[in-house]
C-alpha cells in the first residue's frame, strides 16, 4: 500500500516539474509565430532554397515575422512564400524582400530591405521586388571553372 502511494507521489512530482518547465519555456519562446494580430504578406522568388515554414523574417537583423507557407506557383514556376509580420512594423510599399544567409555554415532567412515610400503594404499584399536565394555551390563552381554564366 505504501509503495503505491510513493509511486503516485513521485508521478505527481514529475508531472508538476514538467508543467513548470513548460510554463517557464512558454515565457521565452514564441510558439505562435508572430502573434495572433500579425498581418500577412506574400512574395514570390525564383529560388526559395534554404527557407521553409517557420523560417524567420528579419528587418535590420531583428525578427519581425515568420514564414507560414511555401509553395510552387504552377503558372509562373516560382516559389511563393507567405509570411506573418508583427503589426507594429509597417513596411513601405517599395521595399525589397530577399533570401539571405547567416554565413557560410548558417541557415537562411527572409530579409526585408525597407524602401522610402510614404505608403505601406496592407494585409494580404504581395511584395513584387524580390531576390531569391544565391547558391554558394554554383558561385564556387563559376569561380573554379572561370566562367561568368
Amino acid at each position: 500500500m505504501s509503495r503505491n502511494r510513493a509511486e503516485i507521489i513521485a508521478g505527481a512530482l514529475v508531472l508538476a516539474v514538467a508543467a513548470a518547465f513548460l510554463a517557464y519555456g512558454a515565457r521565452f519562446v514564441d510558439l505562435g509565430g508572430a502573434g495572433s494580430d500579425a498581418y500577412p504578406l506574400s512574395a514570390s522568388f525564383r529560388s526559395a532554397e534554404g527557407i521553409s515554414v517557420g523560417t524567420d523574417v528579419r528587418l535590420a537583423g531583428v525578427r519581425v515575422g515568420t514564414v507560414t507557407a511555401l509553395e510552387l506557383d504552377p503558372a509562373t514556376f516560382r516559389a511563393r512564400a507567405d509570411f506573418l509580420l508583427d503589426p507594429s512594423v509597417e513596411i513601405p510599399d517599395d521595399s525589397q524582400v530577399a533570401i539571405s544567409s547567416e554565413g557560410l555554415l548558417g541557415g537562411n532567412f527572409v530579409e526585408i530591405l525597407p524602401g522610402g515610400s510614404p505608403f505601406n503594404y496592407a494585409a494580404g499584399d504581395e511584395v513584387l521586388d524580390t531576390q531569391g536565394a544565391v547558391s554558394l555551390i554554383s558561385l564556387l563552381m563559376k569561380y573554379v571553372s572561370g566562367t561568368e554564366n
